[in-house]
């Protein structure tokens, strides 16, 4: 093949054109200049195209380097001499070329499977009558065979699609928007299963903001709509969008959580949201040792050069096919942001050292994080991944700096790729301590005055009232300042800013936290584990890095005890602290399912904890690279579906051989479902778990047991607290 190309090239070199064909590859009567290289077809655009010389040379120069970069991957791996060298000669090559038959053959009998699969495709539409009398075929946008519509033609689109599942759900939206949007040529066959299992009726709908319909001038900003929704039913609704944007609820009557269509319909709900802010995410690598400098700490700032600048440009409005309209006027280099917004920061994970951080449409700075044990070891370098190789090469002008230029321009980041080296004189130091130094830290008493950091996250309304109420308690019973990290991603904007009013109000701080799920860490489908995920999978990454410990507090708690004893709790060198599940309530001792089988063989002894309360160490925490170890446990583990039943509290258990827990005394968490009354008086919060005899509502239970003397105030006196605050933040609204 190698010769035929060569001598095509030579044949090239002296014609202006090669023209290689007078019928073409489908058979049809065209004269079409065409060539074959590697099994792949190239055509050239235009009917009078024709193949230069300078086409061949390229073509053959792109081969042969992709050949040789293969064979460099596969050389080491055939008859290495003693001193591992490789001679040229026609021995070796004899056996590479073996060797590459040999795989080429096993895929080719791999793929046999998947190759008559296609040609089933293929003859499926060929056997379709399509005279109409096929209820399982449609076709739109056909033109016909002699047209020049149809000659000119690059894309048909044809899908098999079985209608009973979720994927064929996600893609109809897309069909649509090739039909009606595209105009493209679209073939659709309907082919349900003969045997349907058990994941009838779908429990999911979806949309996709992609319709013709979504892009005309009287619907702005476009839409999804949802119409036949069942009945009797309660729905959630949830975003699935792309890796670079942040988006949240912007305004909301409804609770997104609790949707409910009666027998009458389900009425003209309208939720909207809005895209927050956009995310440089991207990798980091260590070049001085070819590794992921897990545990880097980074920091991104508005640039200092931008923030104030102006220039005379062109504002850049993306139409509905791609193109971008210009109007020019006078625009700032950066948008004006709050200055809490100015200044994210985050650490390095380990795999594929992948890090995240949020920024507006400007001009950014991102550093190695000041005074930190990174900015002593690293500084940043410039390079590029070589194609060919895939290996990381530095650019031949690069200079060491501390900082590096990101600007967001658009919608559609692809990812940074971020380079460290090592300075001199640290080529072995570790990230997180000098070599010989004693790394654990003496355990202090807590500051006077220092502020408790409290985490903790809700979805739907009911939720969010009792959030609303655990945060009056925990201000009320606590005598060091107060400040909540509230998860926002299932937040509604009701929430968000009555909750700012009312923190003001009792004397506490709030601020609303994010996190994206990174696309190569394992998704989950069902929202109430997307949540459980966000609880344990990224707390070194979720709050700012001078937030050295959190108490995680679930939004169903009531806290009767003052939270700084937690807090000034010593840990005795474990990362995080947990309370064990009570064993004093006989009845439901049968329901403790870690008691016996794989849990009470896994455990070894170890008792088994509940998530609803924990306080982290984070200083410790990131330091162990405690989020690296539990996200890969999580990775592995999520792999079969029937394993970590309950996400949140299955993982950190499982994973106490390797990441130990502190069990923190009996009192700090008390629920009626396992604790037995005796212990109530000593309890210092009071959650309202699911009793697993039998249900009831959170809020009658929460009335009935949250009452009487052991308590200041009753559930319905805060309750009744927080309600005041709804109402008074109300009048505030009207008065504005």
């Amino acid at each position: 093949v190698l010769q035929r190309m060569i001598k095509a090239s030579k044949f090239a070199n002296k014609e202006a054109s090669c023209p290689v064909a007078s019928k073409s590859i489908t058979g049809a009567p065209e004269k079409r200049n065409f060539y074959v290289v590697n099994g792949r077809v190239y055509v050239p655009a235009g009917e009078d195209a024709s193949i230069s010389a300078s086409d061949l040379t390229m073509l053959l120069s792109f081969e042969m380097d992709k050949s040789h970069a293969i064979t460099k991957l596969l050389l080491p791996h055939l008859l290495p001499t003693p001193n591992n060298e490789y001679k040229k000669s026609p021995l070796v090559i004899h056996h590479a070329i073996g060797t590459s038959a040999a795989v080429l053959n096993e895929l080719m009998l791999a793929s046999s499977s998947s190759s008559s699969n296609s040609r089933d495709f293929v003859d499926a539409f060929d056997s379709v009558s399509t005279d109409g009398g096929n209820p399982l075929y449609f076709s739109w946008n056909d033109a016909e065979p002699s047209s020049d519509q149809r000659r000119h033609l690059q894309v048909e689109v044809s899908a098999i699609l079985d209608p009973l599942t979720e994927p064929t759900q996600r893609v109809a939206p897309l069909l649509l928007a090739t039909r009606d949007f595209l105009k493209l040529p679209l073939r659709l066959i309907l082919a349900p299963r003969k045997i349907v299992q058990n994941d009838v009726p779908l429990s999911s709908y979806y949309r996709f903001v992609a319709e013709p319909e979504a892009f005309s001038p009287d619907k702005n900003p476009p839409e999804a709509q949802f119409r036949n929704l069942p009945t009797e039913h309660l729905l959630t609704l949830r975003m699935d969008v792309p890796e670079p944007w942040d988006v949240q609820q912007a305004h909301a009557v409804q609770d997104a959580d609790n949707l409910r269509c009666d027998g009458a319909g389900c009425g003209h709900e309208r939720i909207e949201y809005g895209v927050k802010s956009l995310l440089f995410f991207g990798q980091c690598y260590d070049v001085s040792q070819s590794t992921q400098p897990n545990g880097l700490q980074l920091t991104l700032d508005r640039s200092k050069s931008s923030s104030s600048a102006s220039v005379s440009g062109s504002t850049a409005e993306i139409q509905p096919d791609g193109d971008q309209q210009f109007d020019d006027v006078d625009i700032p280099l950066a948008v004006e942001a709050p200055q809490s917004e100015e200044h994210t920061d985050t650490l390095v994970m380990k795999t594929v050292g992948y890090w995240q951080l949020r920024a507006n449409p400007g001009v950014w700075d991102l550093r190695i994080a000041d005074k930190s044990r990174g900015a002593e070891i690293y500084h940043m370098v410039e390079g590029t991944v070589n194609k060919k190789s895939g290996r990381i090469q530095l650019s031949q002008n690069s200079s060491e700096s501390d900082s590096k230029i990101l600007v967001m321009k658009d919608f559609t980041n692809q990812g940074q790729l971020l380079l460290v080296k090592r300075r001199k004189g640290f080529e072995q130091a570790s990230l997180f301590h000098e070599e010989g130094v004693d790394v654990e830290r003496t355990v202090e008493d807590g500051k006077e005055n220092e502020t408790v950091h409290v985490f903790s996250l809700a979805t739907g309304h009911a939720y969010e009232r009792l959030l609303k109420i655990m945060m009056l308690s925990v201000t009320k019973r606590t005598k060091s300042p107060v400040k909540f990290w509230l998860f926002e991603n299932f937040l509604s904007p009701s929430f968000k800013s009555s909750a700012k009013f009312m923190a003001k109000q009792i004397g506490c701080e709030v601020e609303f936290v994010t996190y994206k799920w990174p696309e190569w860490l394992r998704g989950q489908t069902e929202k109430q584990r997307i949540i459980w995920g966000y609880k344990i999978l990224f707390l070194d990454v979720l709050f700012p890095l001078d937030v050295k410990k959190i108490i995680y507090v679930d939004a169903d708690q009531v806290v009767r005890g003052d939270m700084t004893e937690l807090w000034n709790l010593d840990l005795e060198g474990k990362p995080y602290g947990y309370t064990p599940f009570c064993d004093s309530r006989e009845e439901t001792l049968g329901y403790q399912f870690w008691r016996t089988g794989f849990w009470q063989s896994h455990l070894r002894g170890k008792p088994y904890h509940i998530s609803a309360l924990y306080v982290v160490d984070l200083d410790r925490f990131r330091r162990e690279l405690v989020g690296d170890k539990l996200r890969s446990v999580y990775q592995s583990l999520s792999a079969d579906p029937n394993s970590l039943s309950n996400l949140d509290q299955d993982l950190p258990n499982y994973a106490q051989h390797d990441v130990p827990i502190f069990s923190l005394p009996q009192k700090w968490l008390w629920c009626e479902s396992w604790c037995s009354d005796d212990t109530k008086e000593e309890a210092m919060t009071i959650d309202l778990c699911n009793n697993p005899e039998h249900k009831e509502a959170k809020i009658s239970m929460a009335k009935r047991i949250i009452s009487g003397d052991l308590f200041q105030e009753s559930w319905e006196e805060l309750d009744a607290a927080v309600s005041r605050y709804d109402q008074d933040y109300l009048a505030y609204q009207e008065a504005e």
